[in-house]
């Protein structure tokens, strides 16, 4: 062991120079000067109407006179007037909003009436429906639809609108946007997700919750103890396609009739089922995780657990406050915001009261740092309305450039789930990570007890339960594999590669590997032999550490080149992934730095 040891190379540059975000004190803002930008005391919720509240300048907020100049990057474009453009003029105009889309992976915003310095200046009018007609012949030409979000009136009657361009692209069926849903055991996350899908007000009961249900345990105790998803989609026009959109919807029928699906991950709240929720946070990378707290019962200590792992995975998230219709939300939306705003958390809270703060709230949400709140009631209705306009206008978060990259790389797909369906055989799902896989793929499926991988062909895909043919970076699918092959024991956090046919870079499992690593929190200290519960992507397995460079102990706030040891089998773990451990109270960071494969080390 100690001569394995002495490959934990303590000096190796893994970039990781992020210490004191890591630790929560960061302000999370950019450096620039513009008035438009969250101040760092801004951070306070004022109180109006007896209901806390943070007009922190969002961009995008008519109210305000102006806006901040036009982002030379992302998905939003201001544009004056667009009346009676030249042919050439109007090419430019297509080749311009083409961009803007690829940017906003197929969603774009467009300010009509603003000026590129951020004025709004308005339009009559007639200007204003010429140049959304025009707007309209633009996305028309790429294929695309256009919604007018909110229009609005400005001094001597002249109007400044925002229209959302969307076209899905060419080899999907919609744009998808995954929400992880999170919250204690008595939030009523199940009963918001059912009334949202179905389309049918609670009883007061639990009734909308039961559609949710798998396991007949889960309908006895009314908790949730396994993942489950659940989709709300949209049309082109912004309406709500769920179960109860015509008669007789199925989940495929929802796929194919939406625009825009949104993918909830109902995740277990009680606290003994803390791991799996982890790992599905930590295996599926959802887009935004969606926090549920009861008026009634307020921020308890699951709450702040699952506050704490989302702010660790630097996962954007809003807070919905349910059961408005027993009490009033105000001291729980008042104790948000202090926890919020905390040196820890530093966001800004934006309690959502009309529909033009959703629009704002939905297209701000990572750019201002903010956290949007909704109160809402499942059995009155109120507020839902504002929660599908926000889930409306929400987009992936990933970048176009790092999408591209992705898709590039050789495919990696991790196993969360496993599933045996007669007449099928064994079926996978989970998510691709990178690359692009197609049917009839021929891949690699591992890491086997010894460490290596068993060649497999992907026969059919399904995506949000509609088969598909492609499956791209990013998107979570299920998989199943050939009838005439043999498939090895299947478990949760194999991964499966594509099979570059090149002996020298076979891939293998590992049971060491090195990390850089953050302590959140730990009542005392974490020494060598310290044994913990480690999260990589889908993996979840519990491991030892071997090593601390640089010392001999790791406390709060403490970080550090640690070598791990996984107790069970070896895993399949690459440089540059992200890790989250945790052991009771005690969490921490990280990224992979080194990895000592079975095959090269010949340990175990």
């Amino acid at each position: 062991m100690e001569s394995f040891l002495s490959l934990f190379d303590p000096n190796q540059d893994d970039g990781f120079e992020e210490e004191p975000e890591l630790n929560g004190n960061s302000s999370g803002g950019g450096s620039s000067s513009s008035d438009y930008e969250t101040d760092a005391n801004a951070n306070e919720c004022s109180v109006v109407s007896g209901m806390p509240t943070e007009r922190g300048n969002l961009i995008f907020d008519f109210e305000q006179g102006m806006l901040p100049p036009e982002p030379q990057l992302g998905n939003v474009e201001y544009k004056l007037k667009l009346v009676n453009p030249s042919k050439q003029r109007f090419e430019h105009l297509v080749t311009q909003m083409k961009w803007r889309l690829r940017e906003g992976n197929g969603e774009a915003i467009y300010e009509i009436g603003v000026s590129d310095a951020g004025y709004l200046q308005g339009l009559s009018d007639k200007d204003m429906n010429a140049s959304l007609t025009t707007l309209k012949q633009m996305a028309h030409s790429l294929g695309a639809s256009t919604s007018v979000l909110r229009r609005k009136t400005i001094a001597a009657r002249r109007a400044v609108a925002e229209v959302l361009v969307r076209k899905i692209p060419d080899d999907q069926h919609n744009i998808e946007v995954r929400v992880a849903v999170l919250g204690g055991a008595d939030a009523g996350k199940s009963t918001l997700l059912g009334v949202l899908t179905q389309d049918e007000l609670d009883n007061g009961h639990g009734r909308a919750r039961l559609n949710m249900f798998r396991h007949m345990h889960e309908i006895q105790s009314g908790r949730t103890s396994c993942i489950s998803h659940e989709t709300l989609g949209f049309d082109a026009l912004g309406n709500v396609v769920n179960y109860k959109y015509n008669e007789m919807m199925t989940a495929e029928e929802i796929s194919d009739r939406s625009s825009k699906l949104v993918t909830f991950m109902d995740l277990a709240g009680h606290r003994r089922y803390m791991r799996t929720t982890v790992q599905a946070l930590s295996g599926y990378s959802p887009h935004y995780a969606m926090l549920v707290v009861s008026a009634g019962s307020g921020c308890n200590d699951t709450t702040e657990e699952h506050l704490a792992i989302v702010r660790a995975l630097d996962m954007p998230f809003f807070v919905l406050v349910t059961k408005t219709d027993i009490t009033s939300p105000d001291a729980t939306v008042q104790e948000l915001c202090n926890l919020l705003t905390t040196i820890g958390c530093r966001k800004v809270p934006f309690v959502v009261t009309n529909t033009d703060e959703a629009i704002s709230a939905g297209s701000n949400q990572i750019s201002e740092n903010i956290v949007p709140i909704f109160c809402v009631s499942n059995v009155t209705g109120t507020g839902l309305n504002l929660v599908t306009k926000f889930l409306y206008v929400l987009s992936p978060g990933i970048s176009n450039a790092e999408k591209d990259r992705l898709e590039q790389e050789s495919c990696e797909f991790q196993v969360d789930e496993i599933f045996r369906v007669s007449d099928v055989g064994p079926v996978v799902g989970g998510l691709l990570v990178q690359g692009v896989l197609t049917e009839n793929m021929a891949m690699k499926i591992g890491p086997l007890p010894d460490g290596s991988f068993h060649p497999v062909t992907v026969n059919t895909i399904h995506r949000n339960k509609a088969p598909c043919r492609v499956v791209r970076a990013g998107q979570s699918a299920s998989l199943s594999f050939s009838m005439d092959q043999d498939v090895p024991t299947l478990r949760s956090g194999m991964v499966l590669l594509g099979d570059i046919g090149n002996s020298l870079d076979e891939p293998y499992g590992t049971f060491f590997f090195q990390a850089k690593v953050s302590v959140l929190f730990h009542a005392t200290a974490i020494y060598v032999g310290f044994q913990t519960t480690v999260h990589i992507g889908s993996i979840r397995q519990t491991a030892v550490i071997r090593g601390i460079m640089g010392g001999e102990r790791l406390g709060t706030n403490d970080c550090a080149s640690v070598m791990f040891e996984f107790v069970g089998h070896p895993e399949y773990v690459r440089p540059g992934m992200r890790i989250l451990f945790r052991e009771g109270t005690s969490k921490g960071i990280g990224v992979v730095t080194q990895v000592f494969p079975v095959n090269k080390t010949g340990i175990k």
